[in-house]
């Protein structure tokens, strides 16, 4: 029974997945690892999700890019295991940070640019612009404030959960 809820749990990170830019099968990868005891070869991973060896070599170097998996050595065995990180909150960070370089930063600087472009133009496309480049600069501020300090964001968040 617990083989049919990881296999759940592994299906629904994948779709989730999406949601955080990772492809589907990179979001089931890393979901394996998390779900896993210990560390895990990549013949295991492939053979587990039932994909490419190259393709999950590709998806362990892009979630090592992310810094959500790390590659580890097992005594006595030259090949590569992997393991995801114990710490959840360092790995939800980790994503957060990434998501946010990805697709944070490239979008507001686009916007501050169009706006730039349009400084003599008024309208209502503009005032809209403003209101939009006003609410992502605020929320680019707080993501920056929260993502250099994970004990003081774990807090905040925990807080604003009515966690104690």
């Amino acid at each position: 029974m617990e083989q049919k809820l990881k296999e759940k749990f592994i299906e629904s990170w994948g779709n989730m997945g999406s949601l955080w830019g990772l492809n589907n099968s990179m979001a089931r990868v890393h979901a394996l690892l998390i779900a896993s005891e210990g560390a895990i070869s990549l013949d295991h991973i492939a053979k587990t999700l039932n994909i490419s060896r190259g393709n999950a070599s590709m998806c362990l170097k892009e979630l090592r890019n992310w810094g959500v998996v790390h590659r580890v050595r097992v005594a006595g065995d030259r090949r590569d295991y992997y393991e995801a990180p114990p710490d959840i909150w360092s790995m939800f960070f980790a994503i957060a940070r990434e998501r946010k370089r990805r697709e944070m930063d490239p979008l507001l600087k686009s916007l501050k640019e169009m706006l730039r472009s349009r400084e003599t133009e008024g309208g209502e496309v503009t005032e809209r612009l403003k209101e939009m480049e006003k609410l992502l600069s605020t929320m680019d501020a707080i993501a920056e404030k929260l993502l250099a300090d994970e004990e003081t964001a774990k807090r905040v968040f925990e807080s604003l959960a009515g966690a104690s």
